[in-house]
């Protein structure tokens, strides 16, 4: 473990998977060597990637409760803790609750696991996420909304967005003290004298730029914050700190994907986003199958064998295969059921891969990637190929050769324009 301590830049815990596969689109740009486990490497599993610069653990706190995070952040906390940054990867959108995948409560940890004033960072221009004087913005489709205004995440399910404000909305869920680094300090040059000014637990930094996550990123690096919490700018502001300081040369990854003849997607995601691209599916050939939500969640193996026969047949038939459980967002008094119906049609998918050779896999919606990708054998996962923003192509490490080598791309219910089914399956 010492000679980990030599050569690590940086560990980061991803809330789900859709988030972790972020960062290691992040860190391919810069040039950063980095693996992805599903689990806590031993250190047989963490030698067959020596190489890795940036390790990360995927998880999916995102919708878990407190009493989870407590039980199962600080050993991840520590497997992490040999690397010069830990980060506590959360999504773009900052959807949590006091209840439910609470970002309060993992803060909390973060600072009970890493001694010292903590950074949060949530601005991610490059996913068209913006923060500015404490306050979220996220796009859909040509527009940006505040975050408690989105058409989808005020009405997510499970974790709707109803405060823009990000320091009112953690004190909902922490007692932890935030401050804000705002625009005016950062563009004023003052980052740094901000940062060290405060007299709070965390720092909250605005970021609409990639001027702005430059900055906080040199703080970052400067100050040897040792944990941090938010998105993939947390990662991209870090890269552009290493680069600055000399600590990395590595050139840009430049790999592109080729296509495939057979594509499986399957999606749990209730996003309108979703939804466009699965009524987009059709006339780009996807033969499609609804799943029975209500015989998954009663652990129907009928189901789940009905599910799997019909995409072998339509992978046999035209090479393009389409699960889904929503077609839209469910009427608020539908039941929250991401993990269960996650877990299901992870196992439906693995029936899949297993009985076509599959090659390329897209799971769609963030507890359906997380809990759905966890039923498939996978050890680790490491960097194909770029897609689209926030959703690149990564490739499976296991044991198990049925699954060995698989590309996956994991989407967020945000990710992606209407075609992206298609774009997947040739390769960007």
């Amino acid at each position: 473990m010492a000679q980990m301590a030599q050569s690590l830049l940086y560990g980061f815990y991803g809330d789900d998977f859709t988030g972790s596969t972020d960062v290691l689109e992040q860190l391919a740009e810069g040039g950063v060597p980095a693996v992805l486990f599903l689990r806590a490497p031993d250190a047989a599993l963490r030698a067959r990637f020596a190489e890795a610069r940036a390790i990360g653990i995927a998880g999916d706190s995102r919708s878990q409760s407190p009493e989870w995070m407590d039980a199962h952040l600080p050993p991840v906390f520590a497997a992490l803790g040999e690397g010069a940054t830990v980060h506590y990867k959360t999504c773009s959108t900052f959807d949590s609750s006091p209840t439910t995948g609470s970002i309060g409560r993992a803060l909390d940890l973060g600072l009970a696991a890493f001694p010292g004033k903590a950074a949060i960072l949530v601005g991610a221009p490059h996913l068209r996420r913006y923060v500015a004087f404490g306050n979220l913005f996220a796009a859909a489709g040509a527009e940006v909304f505040r975050i408690d205004r989105h058409p989808t995440m005020s009405r997510h399910p499970v974790t709707p967005m109803h405060e823009a404000d990000l320091i009112r909305h953690l004190a909902g869920q922490s007692d932890t003290r935030v401050a804000l680094v705002s625009l005016e300090a950062i563009r004023a040059g003052q980052a740094g004298d901000a940062f060290d000014a405060v007299q709070a637990d965390a720092v909250l930094f605005d970021g609409v730029a990639m001027e702005d996550l430059a900055a906080a990123g040199d703080v970052l690096l400067s100050r040897g914050v040792r944990f941090a919490a938010g998105s993939s700018g947390v990662t991209r502001a870090l890269v552009l700190a290493w680069q600055a300081a000399g600590l990395i040369d590595g050139q840009p990854a430049e790999l592109r994907a080729g296509a495939v003849d057979q594509l499986l997607v399957i999606s749990g995601s209730c996003s309108p986003v979703t939804a466009r691209q699965i009524a987009r599916s059709a006339s780009d050939g996807f033969a499609a199958t609804l799943a029975d939500v209500g015989a998954l969640l009663d652990g129907s193996e009928a189901e789940e064998a009905r599910l799997a026969d019909a995409a072998v047949a339509a992978l046999t038939g035209q090479g393009k295969a389409l699960i889904h459980s929503a077609e839209g967002p469910l009427d608020a008094a539908a039941p929250a059921a991401g993990e269960k119906l996650g877990q299901a049609l992870g196992r439906v998918a693995g029936q899949v891969v297993r009985r076509a050779g599959l090659q390329r896999l897209l799971f769609a919606g963030g507890d359906t990637s997380s809990h759905g990708v966890a039923q498939l054998g996978i050890d680790a996962l490491t960097w194909a190929a770029p897609i689209e923003r926030g959703a690149p192509l990564v490739r499976a490490h296991s044991a198990d050769a049925g699954v060995d080598g698989l590309e996956l791309v994991l989407k967020g219910g945000q990710m992606g324009g209407d075609g992206f089914f298609e774009t997947v399956r040739l390769g960007g």
